[in-house]
């Protein structure tokens, strides 16, 4: 049954969508012998899928792979840059990062840092980019200044960026200081650069920005040591099933959705 080739090769755990295009952009990917255009439809069963002049296919799957990586400043969310800045991938032992299709789910922008989930799972990371997906980030933010409950309250209730509003969030002051203030923001979006747009419209520009968890997922936990920054960790059996079942309950809200 064809397919659009980057939907195939994140299915079949090779790179997350958007980096398979990135691959067939830079001429990586070849179908019987063909260079592959983006938006190219293909059919596993009967084309030969080669990616750097190796023939690929589901049997030589990898096994899967599930990380938190606490990512540092200074290093971008992608498995490769134009601009030669280190990745996320740079982070990472060689038996990991090469050739098992490993990639970020999402991003964090290069001055954040936090938690980042990687993985070869090309459906999990699908399910958990989807414009639809509700699974809860935690972020500690230091803005400049002071902002006032009112603000605040702003925020919480959504902000209008590029003519659709964010969806709510929880917002709270943690901690003031000569600084500025220490902010814990609750997201279950993750639109561009959505935190720092949405304070600098505000008049409260970020400072910092830090992703502590994702779901129930945490840089610490009671039985998980601190992961310190360029450390990643496996993550357990608990938390793949968090996250599966986040999909899970994702896909049934978009079937009922598409119902009406």
């Amino acid at each position: 049954m064809e397919a659009r080739l980057q939907k195939i090769l994140a299915q079949w755990g090779i790179a997350s969508r958007r980096e398979a295009e990135e691959m067939i952009k830079r001429s990586r990917v070849r179908i019987n012998g063909v260079l592959a255009h983006l938006g190219q439809k293909v059919d596993p069963e009967k084309d030969a899928i080669a990616i750097d002049g190796k023939l690929i296919s589901p049997k030589q799957r990898p096994a899967l792979i599930y990380l938190l990586l606490h990512k540092p400043a200074g290093v971008v969310s992608t498995c490769y840059d134009p601009h030669h800045r280190p990745t996320v991938l740079d982070l990472l032992p060689q038996e990991l990062r090469g050739g098992s299709g490993i990639h970020p789910v999402g991003r964090l922008d290069v001055d954040s840092t936090g938690a980042l989930i990687l993985t070869n799972d090309g459906d999990l990371t699908f399910g958990l980019t989807h414009p639809r997906h509700s699974i809860s980030k935690t972020y500690r933010v230091l803005v400049k200044g002071h902002p006032p409950e009112a603000v605040l309250r702003m925020w919480r209730q959504g902000v209008v960026l590029e003519g659709r509003k964010t969806r709510p969030a929880k917002v709270q002051i943690v901690e003031r200081s000569a600084q500025g203030s220490f902010l814990e923001i609750v997201l279950q979006e993750g639109r561009n650069r959505q935190i720092r747009r949405v304070a600098q419209q505000l008049g409260y520009p970020v400072i910092q920005l830090h992703r502590s968890a994702i779901g129930s997922i945490q840089l610490q936990t009671p039985k998980e040591p601190f992961l310190s920054e360029g450390k990643y960790r496996f993550l357990n059996d608990r938390e793949i099933q968090f996250l599966r079942e986040q999909i899970d309950q994702n896909s049934e809200v978009r079937t009922q959705e598409s119902e009406f």
